[in-house]
């Protein structure tokens, strides 16, 4: 939908090519290895930098050879449970768990990915032990398990889940903002849920190659941030449970150093 609009705006086709794969190292590793001349651009969620964090062996130095461009936008990620489940609140399943360590059991989309970390986070603030079961991504598995009661908890994206909450095919517990989402106000944060403190926002930022011209830099950051301040921009961005909004490459810049600074200790711990 940005690029789309991008394209328009610059009267040049942007092509989208996705790059699944590896924990998006795939799609990081393309992007840090490309020409720096404009015509290359990476869309990732979170911080490029957690990368560093998880695996000791990259091809690239995600601060190094990425330069940010601009944020795309903000979402929390919600917490449910199957409709079968007998938690109705976030703070009975933590009763419950701190009462039988390691009965029960939690999903994500993926080793390393900000909803993994969210549940990591979670764990870790909540105290209780629950056995983690990763999946490759929504699709491979994951809601038809969960949906059938044969996972305890998950943790997903807006993207991901925000449909089958509304729709009734699963139970929304809480949002891991600090603030609840606006689009689903009846949903508690984890904060108001029995753990202060947490505040889990993920989101989307654009960046180039390293070395890429600063005029070209400039040129697509101000684009970027007048498409996403567009009102019919901003609604195709709704249904996904994303605040579109954007930034400057030092705003960008310094979420990537505080999400590395928050999941650096919960990775390791981990």
């Amino acid at each position: 939908m940005l690029f789309r609009s991008l394209s328009e705006s610059w009267h040049q086709q942007v092509i989208v090519e996705n790059r699944p794969g590896a924990g998006a190292r795939l799609a990081l590793d393309a992007t840090a290895h490309a020409a720096p001349d404009g015509y290359t651009l990476l869309l990732a969620p979170g911080s490029p930098q957690v990368q560093g964090l998880l695996f000791s062996h990259l091809t690239f130095d995600p601060a190094a050879d990425l330069t940010p461009v601009s944020l795309v936008g903000t979402y929390p990620n919600i917490i449910v449970v199957p409709n079968s489940s007998p938690f109705q609140t976030l703070q009975q399943f933590i009763a419950h768990a701190k009462a039988n360590p390691g009965k029960l059991s939690w999903a994500s989309p993926g080793i390393g990915t900000v909803p993994h970390l969210s549940g990591e986070l979670f764990m870790h603030m909540a105290g209780i032990q629950v056995t983690h079961v990763p999946y490759r991504g929504v699709t491979q598995g994951l809601m038809s398990d969960f949906i059938a009661g044969r996972l305890d908890l998950m943790f997903n994206t807006t993207g991901s889940l925000l449909q089958p909450v509304r729709s009734k095919q699963v139970r929304g517990l809480a949002v891991t903002s600090a603030q609840r989402f606006a689009d689903e106000p009846e949903l508690p944060t984890v904060a108001e849920s029995g753990l202060p403190g947490y505040d889990v926002t993920s989101w989307y930022g654009v960046y180039a190659p390293a070395k890429t011209p600063a005029d070209l830099i400039k040129k697509i950051n101000g684009d970027m941030v007048a498409m996403l301040s567009k009102p019919a921009v901003k609604e195709k961005f709704k249904p996904l449970g994303v605040e579109a909004r954007g930034s400057t490459p030092a705003e960008l810049a310094a979420k990537n150093q505080g999400d590395a600074a928050l999941w650096g200790p919960i990775i390791k711990e981990a």
